[in-house]
């Protein structure tokens, strides 16, 4: 496929990065489980949680599938799985190492799980009891980078064939498809239906990559369609342009039913079937209208993408620890729900932004840890054009 830079879906990874923080100040406040906790927990807080949390890491697979058809449009397979080793397999090691293990410290300081400084917990007890949570080694929030650096290995030979044959039998079917009517994208929500009612009360989200099986098989189904997606090039973005005002409105009635369902109703199988149509015809909905909308809304280029495209990697390395350290200070003061999350939020930037800008920015050698890319020459040039 043709390396034409899709700026929307740039701008689309860095605002859902962006809500991931936002969404992870709000764990320290809902009545969920999590590393570290409010002393006042807001049970108002999980409504909007909620609905963001029905497509936020599906849209993020399916942006990602995406981009791995950019990477691989230059690249060889064997290029191509020693850029992904780099770009996440490094940064992945790097912050189980350093970044993550001050979430676990704390986390066992405030449960009195663990007494004394955080330089006698690391190095020495990270590994001790093996794998989180009964042991202190774990990936925390970067479990999206093994699971893509998986996903991208077994789904190379797929892409690889894909990408040498435009034409390919699926890709065909599927313009044809879209070309005759674009709300013949909901046939891919057949899939993520069977795995959400037939697999998911059986497979609990663990995010361990070993028994993770619902979502192991919806994620990379979602990656694997964003690949697929980003193939057919305009005949995809011509049909989520053209339905995006009907995806809303499908999405919007959707979320209500499952408002109804969890509000009022009692669990049994018929409404099991109901709840697992309703979520995935939710997702599928809102990543199709955010396509449409981002198609028309954001798809220039700008400076300010060009900055936040190379800081958002390292603030999604970053961001969760900041959250807790910042958390672990406050969560025991009586100060409300608006000052403790404005600091969250606004300290979980800035600290983010401040190492990136002036540590990671800076020093060469700790990008790659980060999974910084070279500065694009476009991005380059179109703000020596902008600035001048």
């Amino acid at each position: 496929m043709a390396n034409i830079r899709r700026y929307d879906l740039d701008w689309l990874r860095v605002i859902v990065f962006g809500l991931l923080i936002l969404y992870h100040v709000g764990m320290f406040f809902v009545p969920w489980g999590w590393h570290i906790k409010n002393n006042e927990l807001y049970d108002w807080l999980r409504w909007p949680m909620l609905f963001v949390n029905q497509w936020r890491l599906p849209i993020l697979f399916v942006i990602s599938g995406m981009g791995t058809a950019f990477a691989l449009s230059s690249r060889s397979i064997k290029e191509f799985i020693k850029e992904r080793n780099a770009r996440l397999g490094i940064p992945l090691l790097f912050g189980i190492l350093f970044i993550v293990p001050p979430q676990v410290y704390i986390e066992r300081i405030v449960n009195g799980q663990f007494a004394g400084g955080y330089l006698e917990f690391w190095p020495w007890h990270i590994f001790d009891n093996g794998v989180y949570p009964e042991g202190n080694f774990t990936w925390h929030h970067l479990w999206f980078l093994p699971y893509l650096l998986v996903f991208s290995l077994i789904l190379s030979p797929v892409f690889g064939f894909l990408r040498k044959r435009p034409d390919a039998g699926i890709l065909t079917w599927l313009r044809k498809w879209l070309e005759h009517n674009p709300f013949n994208l909901f046939i891919l929500v057949i899939p993520l239906f069977l795995y959400e009612s037939l697999m998911e009360p059986f497979f609990e989200v663990t995010h361990n990559l070993v028994w993770d099986w619902f979502n192991f098989v919806s994620s990379m189904t979602l990656f694997f369609y964003g690949f697929v997606l980003i193939s057919i090039r305009k005949t995809f973005w011509d049909a989520v342009v053209q339905i995006r005002k009907k995806t809303l409105g499908l999405g919007i009635a959707a979320f209500c039913g499952l408002l109804v369902i969890w509000l009022f109703f009692v669990d049994s199988i018929t409404i099991h079937f109901i709840e697992a149509a309703l979520k995935t015809v939710n997702l599928w909905a809102w990543i199709l209208t955010i396509f449409g909308y981002a198609s028309i809304w954001l798809n220039r280029p700008s400076p300010t993408l060009a900055y936040a495209n190379r800081a958002v990697y390292p603030f999604y390395i970053l961001h969760q620890s900041i959250t807790i350290i910042i958390g672990y200070w406050i969560f025991d003061l009586n100060w409300g729900f608006w000052p403790k999350a404005l600091i969250l939020v606004i300290g979980t930037f800035l600290g983010s932004w401040a190492l990136y800008e002036f540590v990671i920015r800076r020093v060469k050698w700790l990008q790659p840890l980060f999974g910084v890319k070279a500065v694009n020459t476009a991005y380059k040039s179109i703000a020596a054009q902008q600035s001048g």
